[in-house]
């Protein structure tokens, strides 16, 4: 007769096998985030920024079948629930698509055309901050504009 050891290492075996062992554990966390969450503490309201950003990184997770990530996410960020329609976000993020690039998410896209291009300035762009009026930062720790 088997062991509990035993059969416990078996149980393991098989569930990692069927790559199953993984998703338990990410909804044992996303359970366990979901418990925790004070929801008497009101977030933050969500900038246009921020929901774009989430949103592609939504996007991201679910296409790569992170769906327990991506929930916390939603939960955490206070992201609406039905994902943002992906030409609004095309159009939102003035970027154009051909047919084969809607088989991916567009933070792919975005990715490809940054990694690909040449740009005016030796290959590297300028990025300009544009933080949400509503983040702060601490000046001891962030570089400022005065860097």
């Amino acid at each position: 007769m088997a062991t509990i050891t035993e059969l416990n290492c078996a149980l393991r075996e098989s569930l990692e096998s069927r790559g199953v062992l993984g998703q338990l554990k990410a909804r044992i966390r996303a359970e366990v985030f979901s418990a925790l969450d004070d929801q008497s503490e009101p977030r933050p309201a969500l900038s246009h920024d921020n929901l774009l950003i989430n949103e592609l990184i939504r996007e991201y997770l679910e296409f790569n079948k992170y769906r327990y990530t991506a929930s916390v996410l939603t939960a955490e960020s206070g992201q609406p629930e039905v994902p943002i329609d992906r030409q609004f976000m095309a159009n939102e993020l003035k970027v154009v698509e051909d047919p084969s690039s809607r088989s991916v998410p567009l933070l792919y896209g975005l990715l490809s055309h940054f990694l690909s291009s040449s740009g005016d300035s030796g290959g590297k762009l300028f990025l300009r901050g544009s933080a949400p009026a509503n983040m702060t930062r601490d000046p001891n720790t962030l570089p400022g504009p005065e860097s």
